[in-house]
């Protein structure tokens, strides 16, 4: 077994990699296609999801391999070798196992736990098998991985570690709330109908909203998504279907929008969305100003360790001593009460600044000391440049004003963008009265997700089910050399009895019969206790040189065993079918 897989997910690369190293359905049946055309691949899969796009292949030769299947994951993505590499991961014989059976158990998903994955792996072995890409080798590790996905799911609690990906979107669109009560009575838009838009539909109507409005490019598929809504047993939700042309008109009347298509392009634009808040509202979705504004006072608290202070001009320095338009060349952001500010003023004015900076009242220093002029200047300005030389600078004695934060509207349109490459515009998110929800926003949410001990229960049965495939694995390669000694073994006692004849021509046929019975008995007993232990040894690590002993020991014609091979392989393409 020489399998290998090369791949990037959301664990190895940023969504907008993921993004732009998408392949639609044209450019996975052309990948495939070319791999096995490629000199190390004798067999190959592709698994392409929204986070992960992973080529598996059966190789002859490790380096070459990787080499090769890198570089046709580049050309057939549109992202360059060198701007890719980083971010690709191989896995090389029982790892490769290890990672998919992983994958096919949820555990290597956004949100742990998902069950999704398990029809993407099907609809993955399907698409091979179409193709004739898939040997024994990637129909064996496939169909298992569907029985160990299943098994995990069955026998662990692992579905409560996480939900699938449409659950987990609507959940960040709720922000916390009860999906049923957020999603009750509220207006859906659905935008494509594939197997992610169909899940999210089906959710949202079990979750209670009173229409789903279903778009697609191809509008037979639409109607059809519909019609199972509108007929299922467990909802009441009213479902009809509509052209793509007509998105805009309907997202001006949904409440929540889900888009998954597999369009190359944006779906949903800023200037659309904006366009559909205004059409309900009324008003424009304008950026989130307010927003913004709080980012940059953190930015600046950040930077300064102290809560930044109103600049020269604000409404705060109303009554102010000082001539504040003689210092508004002062940097924004620089307190009046700094050097810049205080340079050149005689000492009455600063001491009539502290007083209005302490809260107080203006002071005649004149009458409270009985002391003017230069001298009391002197020491004033004095005992600041000592505190100047002391801390760096004029000491701020101005209270804070409090920060306003301007609450962000609440949202009157929700938006899930399922997609990859993504269907909605990124700007979106800066668009007061819109919550989006994206694949990259989910990779942040489910970051920090609590592991739960079914978790470890699934790696077990992961670790355990990788075992016995490769055992399975290396005692099915020597099977060909042993069924190839055995058809030795056949011709020979074949050859012998009718030498026997020959020299015997008057034997019966009960006598014939007896003897010949007698020499394949001979025959199978000396052949069953290595063949037997050589499918022993063989299983174990390293026993992959035990066919080559076998054929060594009892010259055995390479090409008979390359037949068998091909025999087997053949009866398995027949007889396959779905885990």
């Amino acid at each position: 077994m020489s399998l290998l897989v090369v791949g990037l997910s959301h664990r190895s690369a940023p969504v907008s990699v993921l993004e732009r190293a998408s392949l639609n359905a044209g450019a996975q049946l052309k990948l495939l296609q070319d791999t096995v055309a490629a000199e190390p691949a004798a067999e190959a899969a592709v698994l392409a999801t929204c986070n992960r796009i992973e080529l598996y292949a059966d190789v002859d030769k490790f380096h070459a391999g990787v080499a090769e299947l890198s570089t046709l994951l580049a050309q057939h993505s549109g992202v360059g070798l060198e701007e890719l590499t980083p971010y690709l991961y191989v896995h090389y014989e029982d790892r490769a196992v290890h990672h998919l059976f992983s994958v096919a158990c949820g555990l290597d998903s956004m949100v742990v736990g998902e069950g999704q994955i398990l029809g993407q792996i099907k609809d993955s072995l399907a698409r091979a098998q179409d193709l004739h890409t898939a040997g024994r080798l990637l129909n064996d590790l496939f169909q298992q991985a569907l029985r160990v996905g299943k098994r995990a799911h069955s026998e662990t609690g692992i579905d409560r570690a996480g939900q699938s990906l449409v659950t987990f979107g609507l959940e960040q669109l709720s922000a916390g709330a009860d999906v049923q009560q957020w999603a009750r009575g509220k207006r859906a838009l659905v935008i494509g109908a594939g197997s992610m838009s169909s899940l999210a539909a089906a959710t949202l109507a079990r979750a209670g909203v009173a229409e789903i409005v279903v778009a697609n490019r191809t509008f037979e598929r639409a109607e059809r998504l519909a019609r199972i809504l509108s007929e299922g047993d467990d909802t009441d939700v009213l479902a009809r279907a509509v052209p793509m042309d007509s998105v805009p008109g309907e997202l001006t009347r949904a409440d929540v929008a889900v888009s998954c298509t597999g369009a190359t392009g944006l779906v949903l634009t800023a200037d659309a969305v904006v366009a559909s808040v205004q059409g309900r509202t009324g008003a424009p979705a304008l950026e989130d100003a307010a927003g913004a504004d709080t980012a940059v006072r953190e930015a600046a608290v950040r930077d300064t360790g102290e809560t930044p202070l109103p600049g020269a001009g604000s409404a705060a320095d109303e009554n102010c001593p000082l001539d504040l338009s003689s210092v508004s060349s002062v940097p924004s952001g620089f307190s009046v009460m700094g050097e810049a500010a205080v340079a050149g003023m005689d000492a009455a004015t600063l001491e009539q600044h502290g007083a209005w900076a302490a809260g107080g009242t203006a002071v005649d220093r004149t009458r409270e000391t009985g002391r003017s002029g230069p001298e009391a200047d002197t020491e004033l300005i004095g005992a600041l440049a000592a505190t100047a030389t002391r801390v760096g600078r004029i000491p701020e004695r101005r209270r804070p004003e409090p920060v306003v934060e301007v609450p962000r509207p609440e949202p009157v349109l929700f938006l899930l963008d399922l997609a990859m490459p993504r269907d909605v515009d990124a700007a979106v998110h800066r668009l007061a009265g819109v919550r989006l929800v994206d694949i990259e926003s989910l990779a942040d949410a489910s970051a920090d997700a609590p592991m739960a001990a079914d978790v470890d229960m699934v790696r077990r049965i992961v670790a355990d089910e990788v075992t016995a495939f490769g055992a399975a694995q290396r005692a099915a390669h020597i099977t060909p050399t042993v069924v190839a000694l055995r058809s030795m073994a056949a011709d020979v006692v074949a050859g012998e009895i009718a030498r026997l004849e020959g020299r015997l021509p008057g034997l019966d046929d009960k006598h014939r019969a007896e003897i010949t019975q007698t020499v394949k008995r001979v025959v199978d007993k000396l052949l069953h206790a290595p063949t037997v232990r050589v499918k022993q040894l063989a299983a174990e690590p390293g026993g992959a040189g035990y066919a080559d002993a076998l054929r060594t020991l009892f010259d055995l014609d390479q090409e008979t065993v390359a037949s068998v091979s091909r025999a087997e392989n053949s009866t398995t393409e027949k007889n396959r079918g779905p885990a």
